[in-house]
């Protein structure tokens, strides 16, 4: 590609504004001439037999009243018990595959096709909402582990780790004035869409590794694509770059778009250089990928939709509601042509071959989402400054008679699709007016009954009689949900609290960690001799620096948050926990074990003392936790021996682990001899830290079981990441060398492994952890977002 490319893409984009233009044309004199008027009103006398029922029926069905569809998992219960979870799913994934793949309902093929996924999607719900652990828990098929299982059964399990690496890396990302949650939301749905493209073009003589490696391909091209949505659309809507950057910003798509090459990120003019250097990197990897992913006789149709996609979205964000002259066609025309082609270029990023159907059907079906999702949004694109035909039509209808009403172009793409585009087919008929009359019943719902009213007296002035046929449908028409907006709704709320829950675990973590530290040091007796002061001070200098407190925080989350118990009680078994571990990390490290010079960012005991000295400090310590866990007065005497046992029991294997990992050295453990070591070493630990609370709660012996069952994929999961930072990680945030086990010539989860298959154990212990999450009588979130961490830390 070079710059000669410019004259290939202004022709290509000619092209498309003619083609825009003509059907504009067409939309218009339907609109003028009210024809689509008739058409639709008997369209929908012949739609509302299936959906406008007697109202003696109600009566009879009182005891299945429809849940609110928030409560996802009591409303596809709903469904199912009422026997309409079928057809639900047939025109919702006969919707999907109108508009995302642009096929054809009248096909038999399709139809089969269609009747296979919604068996499939029906199977699975039926499994997953029959689980009350599940719902119990709040944890379902959006999580993580879900994702993963479902990457294991396709053979993609490193793609689906690279996808999760991504997703998070997005979110981490995306600034505060753009909305995470939709961002994200926009981002998985183009990854699924580019999937479900890629899937439906595999035949059943591909073997298994050819159709794991197209769907893995397909992953990354989806987020490469999906990528333009948060970090080129929503970043240039929104306020974060100033016009000068947003213009400098241009420009560098506009370059890559016209050359194939991504140019380099020279002077930033703004104060948005760290956000502009990631998204730049992002953008330009994702970028390459497609353009690499090109047969050569695709890129050129890839680079002129992409071009054609950017250039009506720049012409269309340009716009300034404050002028009052735009022309229906200005107004228009732009958005049949972003509407279209952000589909029409899902096709050309798999470098499939040319589908004449699929463009055809694609480009005339564009428009009728991007009305349908403006009609959405018209109030926050009024609040916004947002120009688009209704927010234009509701400021200027009464002094521009020659405005068009978007509304009744609306109804007019309506009608040119089911009888133009579709050739009157009844299942799209049905379909398509199914999505209509849903998108206004949410409305309603959504702003409320009076000020939906307000909005339909504005827009439906044009046709008083027809407008009352569609308001009686609003009213009184069923059987109209779709499960992607389903989805959608399930997705966002999950998402914002999943963020709201992690924001909530990082407060406290941080509020019980100072806790925690404020009551950690060893105090000095009274009338001390100053000859004892040294081993104290020895002892509070290896408490301090920056230990992330994790196994008292645990407990302390458990303990109080989970089980009631009072803070201040605790404090003791508090103290005991980061006790034993700071001993532990004490031996760890002296030169005749580990031989670390440095722990928590500073000198090890050992360096800035002696051996002896160390030694020594170690076994005050494990001798203090124990003095600690005899001082819980406020619990049964019997119950505090019962723990006392635990924790010498736990302390025992502890040392057994040690005793293993340093008989290991120098050797080569089998996998199943490292996981032993691993959890005698990290795994314990973890489990002592939820499971002494429970006892000093009583709870029963089954949730202790589970606890320990967690605990031990847990740990090794946290250990496995731990083996991958030694590998990769980065010294200034992990306070210790990296390349110790190597150095050390130390078997780990990488040297037994590798380092690919060392992050799909971690995942799967990851997964079988939740799995032992959701056997818990009780939602303890932390713990999901505790193991996310685990898995997710770079420290």
């Amino acid at each position: 590609m070079n710059v000669a490319f410019k004259d290939y893409a202004d022709l290509g984009y000619r092209r498309a504004e003619e083609k825009a233009a003509q059907y504009f044309a067409a939309l218009k004199v339907q609109v003028q001439e009210k024809s689509y008027v008739s058409t639709l009103t008997e369209d929908f006398h012949m739609w509302k037999k299936n959906h406008i029922h007697p109202a003696w029926l109600s009566f009879f069905s009182w005891g299945k009243k429809k849940p609110d569809t928030r409560d996802y998992h009591r409303y596809i219960q709903w469904q199912t018990t009422t026997g309409k979870l079928e057809d639900y799913l047939d025109r919702s994934v006969s919707y999907m595959y109108m508009r995302d793949l642009g096929k054809s309902l009248n096909s038999p093929a399709v139809q089969t096709r269609i009747q296979h996924v919604v068996a499939d999607i029906k199977r699975h719900l039926i499994q997953s909402t029959s689980s009350h652990k599940r719902k119990e828990n709040g944890l379902d098929s959006m999580s993580l582990d879900g994702l993963y299982r479902w990457g294991q059964k396709k053979g993609i399990e490193s793609d689906i780790i690279w996808l999760m690496n991504k997703l998070r890396m997005v979110s981490i990302h995306v600034p505060e004035e753009i909305s995470a949650e939709h961002a994200q939301r926009k981002l998985i749905k183009i990854i699924f869409g580019v999937v479900l493209h890629v899937a439906e073009d595999m035949d059943d003589s591909l073997t298994v590794a050819e159709r794991a490696k197209r769907l893995g391909e397909a992953i990354r091209l989806g987020y490469s694509y999906g990528l333009t949505y948060p970090f080129i659309d929503d970043l240039l809507d929104s306020a974060v770059l100033t016009d000068a950057e947003k213009e400098q910003y241009s420009r560098m798509i506009r370059t890559s778009l016209l050359t194939g090459t991504v140019p380099k990120l020279s002077e930033w003019s703004g104060s948005n250089m760290e956000l502009i250097q990631y998204i730049h990197a992002e953008l330009r990897e994702a970028f390459e990928y497609i353009r690499d992913y090109q047969r050569s006789e695709t890129q050129r149709i890839f680079f002129e939709q992409s071009y054609v996609f950017f250039q009506s979205q720049e012409i269309d964000r340009a716009k300034d509601l404050a002028d009052a002259s735009y022309t229906n066609e200005e107004l228009y025309i732009p958005i049949i042509l972003k509407s279209s082609s952000s589909r029409l270029i899902v096709r050309s990023v798999i470098s499939a071959p040319a589908d004449e159907g699929f463009d055809e059907r694609t480009f005339y079906n564009g428009i009728y989402n991007q009305l349908a999702d403006d009609f959405a949004d018209m109030f926050d694109d009024m609040k916004d400054g947002a120009v688009t035909p209704y927010t234009y039509y509701l400021k200027y209808r009464d002094q521009r008679p020659d405005l068009m009403n978007p509304f009744e172009l609306y109804w007019s793409v309506i009608s040119h699709l089911i009888h133009h585009v579709h050739d009157s087919d009844p299942k799209t008929r049905e379909v398509i007016l199914d999505r209509a009359i849903n998108g206004l019943k949410r409305c309603k719902v959504r702003v409320g009954t009076e000020q939906y009213n307000e909005i339909m007296a504005i827009f439906s002035s044009g046709h008083p009689e027809f407008n009352r046929l569609i308001q009686y449908m609003v009213q009184r028409a069923d059987q109209v949900d779709f499960f992607d907006k389903l989805l959608r709704d399930q997705m966002v709320t999950t998402l914002k609290n999943d963020r709201q829950e992690k924001e909530e675990f990082h407060r406290s973590v941080d509020t019980i960690r100072q806790h925690i530290n404020r009551v950690l040091p060893v105090v000095k007796p009274e009338g001390i001799s100053p000859m004892q002061e040294p081993l104290i001070d020895a002892a509070n200098y290896s408490l301090e620096g920056s230990g992330k407190r994790i196994r008292p925080i645990l407990t302390w989350m458990m303990g109080v948050n989970e089980y009631g118990l009072q803070p201040e009680a605790i404090v003791p078994l508090l103290r005991s926990l980061e006790y034993m571990h700071t001993a532990s990390l004490i031996f760890d490290d002296l030169p005749s074990q580990d031989n670390a010079s440095t722990r928590r960012g500073r000198p090890t005991l050992h360096q800035v003392h002696n051996v002896a000295t160390a030694e020594l400090t170690g076994l005050f310590l494990i001798l203090r936790a124990i003095n600690e866990q005899s001082s819980l007065g406020q619990y049964n005497a019997s119950t505090v021996l019962e723990l006392i046992h635990y924790s010498a029991q736990k302390t025992e294997e502890m040392c057994m682990g040690q005793a293993m990992d340093l008989e290991s050295k120098g050797k080569t453990l089998t996998l199943d001899e490292l996981n032993m070591i691993c959890f005698y070493k990290t795994g314990i630990a973890f489990e002592a830290s939820l499971v002494m609370p429970a006892i000093l709660a009583e709870v029963n012996e089954s949730e202790i079981a589970a606890l320990k069952k967690f605990a031990y994929h847990a740990g090794i999961a946290f250990q496995i990441k731990d083996d991958l930072l030694d590998l990769e990680g980065d010294l200034t945030l992990l306070g210790k060398p990296t390349g110790q086990d190597f150095e050390n010539n130390t078997s780990t989860f990488v040297s037994i492994l590798g380092q690919e298959h060392a992050k799909k154990a971690m995942w799967e212990h990851y997964c079988l952890a939740m799995e032992a999450l959701r056997a818990l009588p009780r939602n303890i979130s932390f713990l999901k977002h505790l193991l996310n961490y685990f898995v997710n830390r770079d420290h």
